[in-house]
């Protein structure tokens, strides 16, 4: 049993743009969050069908590894993962349900590095997060999430 928290919460609004930092976002059931790429369907990887794209999480802890063993140093928003956490061992929640605030998500499957977010950040980052890049989720129930929100099963 594990009990972490919501250390940041990030949107873009399209491909490729910024992710911009917010303190509470809206999760929308079957859809994504409010004001994210994927939610409109503009996000890079929208136009292949597939489950888990409606939030991506990612450990702090596998961000300060980068940093400490690559050299590697990226602010939690450019991982292009929406939910930050800290506490929480993502890669164990592929099929399972987690409580996210008053969110219920269920971890589909990794999300592993690419090319893609390399391209956007720096070389070196996708062997920096092989197999600690996250988990991507769907949304089982809906609510708010908010920044110091509690993550458990």
């Amino acid at each position: 049993m594990f009990r972490g928290e919501v250390v940041s919460i990030h949107v873009a609004a399209s491909a490729g743009a910024p992710m911009e930092s917010r303190q509470s976002i809206e999760v929308i059931v079957g859809r994504g969050l409010e004001g994210d790429r994927y939610l409109h369907g503009s996000g890079h990887w929208s136009s292949k069908p597939g489950v888990g794209r409606q939030v991506t999480l990612i450990e702090i802890e596998s961000i300060e590894a980068l940093e400490r063993e690559k050299n590697i140093v990226i602010a939690p928003g450019a991982s292009r993962r929406n939910l930050v956490t800290r506490g929480v061992p993502l890669n164990h929640l592929v099929g399972r349900e987690i409580q996210v605030g008053a969110v219920r998500l269920f971890g589909r499957r990794l999300c592993e590095p690419c090319d893609y977010l390399e391209g956007l950040t720096t070389k070196g980052i996708l062997t920096g997060l092989i197999h600690r890049a996250g988990l991507r989720a769907d949304i089982v129930v809906g609510g708010s999430i908010h920044v110091g929100d509690s993550v458990k099963e």
